[in-house]
């Protein structure tokens, strides 16, 4: 099943028991309205597939994993319940991630930035390459990495996410294992893919009841994230109108 459109496209293979959702955008696979909106909907969806045992989460190309929101869009914004709304984008990705009884695993191939590195965090498995640096650049842009940071505080601690959200520098692979946000590293895409195929076909023979309850263990405490991550999207979608927001996406973009 492929959804594709001039904002880029999702497919959907699901094969012996693995459902792959693979995502591309021609601007280092940022991520748009539309594009959020199917990726949550086929986690959703392959949620209530009993056909589906493990998910894996994936783009296309070699240059980035995502580059998180897509600044064409953030242009356009132009009140704060249009900014609210596509920061909710993230937040209902995110939430279909959390909330699907599957083990959801990330496959980091390259670089994420932002919204990339929340995907990667709200995934309960990542696995990246030795190029797969990532780093929130929220700051820069005038806002903060509201939306994502629960998922990334989860994953690396408070103080390396304060560290990634204050020196909004990119932070290399293996800083990225030693911290959590990626459990394993690899020398070339054919090897992370292999370690994938490896896995996923390990996971996709076990318990799918033992799978679920384990991975509501796993994110016992997030209960309160739905109204957590709306309020964080209302922040950014109105500190994306500042001033300072404009002119930075404006000054970037040209």
């Amino acid at each position: 099943m492929v959804q594709a459109s001039d904002e880029g496209r999702v497919e959907v293979i699901n094969a012996e028991g693995v459902a792959t959702i693979r995502f591309f955008h021609p601007k280092g696979n940022s991520l748009p309205g539309t594009l959020l909106r199917s990726l949550a909907n086929e986690v959703t969806k392959i949620a209530g597939d009993a056909s589906a045992k493990v998910v894996v989460l994936a783009s296309e190309g070699e240059a980035a994993f995502c580059g998180g929101a897509s600044f064409a869009e953030l242009q356009s914004i132009k009140d704060k319940a249009q900014g609210k709304e596509f920061f909710s984008g993230f937040a209902r990705l995110i939430l279909a991630m959390k909330n699907c009884p599957k083990f959801v695993i990330a496959r980091v191939q390259s670089r994420a930035v932002g919204g990339g590195v929340g995907l990667a965090a709200a995934a309960d498995y990542a696995l990246a390459t030795s190029v797969a640096s990532a780093k929130l650049s929220e700051l820069a842009l005038g806002i903060g990495p509201f939306v994502v940071g629960p998922a990334v505080e989860r994953k690396v601690g408070t103080a390396a996410f304060t560290a990634m959200t204050i020196d909004y520098d990119w932070r290399d692979a293996a800083w990225c294992k030693q911290h959590g946000l990626y459990n394993e590293v690899y020398a070339s895409i054919p090897e992370l893919d292999a370690a994938i195929a490896a896995l996923t076909k390990k996971l996709a023979i076990t318990s799918p009841e033992a799978m679920a309850k384990l991975k509501a263990i796993f994110w016992q405490g997030t209960e309160h994230w739905p109204r957590l991550l709306e309020e964080r999207a209302e922040a950014s979608g109105t500190l994306v109108l500042s001033d300072f927001s404009r002119n930075y996406i404006a000054s970037f973009s040209k």
